[in-house]
């Protein structure tokens, strides 16, 4: 399964055999506003479940970042509770910058699931274009995915030092936060020594939909990204940077290392050192 799917594509799967459906993840989150359950409950993709970001796309915050990787027994609880079956594709949709979403993308593929895709362009897309939209909450069956942690390369804190060093760590963030000019969130302000500025917002084209991979892989060529060179992501908390792991595979880079934990995590034991500048350091 591609990791984008079209609108398009994804209303002819819903309208065909029960059996051959896809299970659609509703993963609408923002730091601040309406709660994603709010604009659920509002209208959403017939039959999607929502799920949250905070409890069950991510652990509880910690010493391991704010949104660290949740306990794979919790997980597989709530993906069979969304209707997850071994084998089933499964389709998330968020309706900002596709990040929530691609967490969501990630999160499935190193839970060992492979048949995952994201909607391109959300739920925005979805709703412009006239798709039949539902204010009934899903009930599904319980579904019987294993989850098998390891299907998607995690990196942590000396791994990710390491990459910055040795290969091209990407920091996903935007460039005011990168170059240490603010940090409204983490105990500290500034990047990871080494690492690249590569904000995930570029991924995106005006119309809200994913860039081609031409324009993807050009863009990480222009960030220094050379053919088999190991590469990484990391963002503020780790949910930003999946997109840019996303981005990657698009691109024809598949298999990039995410450091979970990211900024939230590196930035709360004071013996790292961060840059700052629009410099890597």
């Amino acid at each position: 399964m591609r990791p984008l799917i079209s609108t398009t594509d994804l209303a002819a799967a819903l309208s065909g055999p029960a059996g051959d459906r896809p299970v659609v993840l509703d993963v609408r989150w923002r730091l601040a506003g309406p709660p994603g359950a709010e604009s659920y409950r509002e209208g959403h993709v017939p039959g999607a479940v929502f799920t949250d970001l905070d409890s069950v796309l991510a652990g509880k915050p910690g010493e391991g970042g704010r949104h660290p990787l949740p306990d794979p027994a919790d997980l597989q609880r709530d993906l069979r509770a969304a209707g997850i079956r071994t084998g089933t594709p499964v389709v998330a949709y968020d309706d900002a910058d596709g990040s929530v979403a691609a967490r969501a993308w990630w999160l499935l593929r190193w839970a060992g699931h492979e048949e995952v895709a994201i909607l391109d362009g959300g739920y925005a897309a979805w709703a412009a274009e006239g798709h039949p939209v539902s204010t009934e909450e899903a009930r599904p069956e319980p579904g019987d995915i294993t989850v098998r942690p390891g299907g998607m390369p995690v990196l942590d804190a000396d791994e990710a030092a390491a990459l910055a060093r040795d290969g091209l760590l990407l920091d996903a963030r935007a460039t005011p936060r990168y170059a240490g000019e603010t940090e409204p969130v983490d105990p500290r302000a500034g990047h990871i020594p080494g690492a690249v500025n590569a904000p995930f917002s570029a991924h995106l084209g005006p119309d809200g939909r994913w860039r081609p991979p031409a324009e993807l892989a050009e863009r990480f060529a222009g960030l220094g990204l050379r053919p088999g060179e190991p590469v990484g992501a990391y963002c503020g908390s780790g949910v930003t940077a999946s997109s840019v792991v996303l981005a990657l595979e698009l691109a024809g880079h598949p298999g990039a290392g995410l450091y979970a934990g990211s900024w939230s995590h590196w930035s709360r034991n004071p013996q790292r050192p961060a840059a700052t500048g629009t410099l890597p350091g």
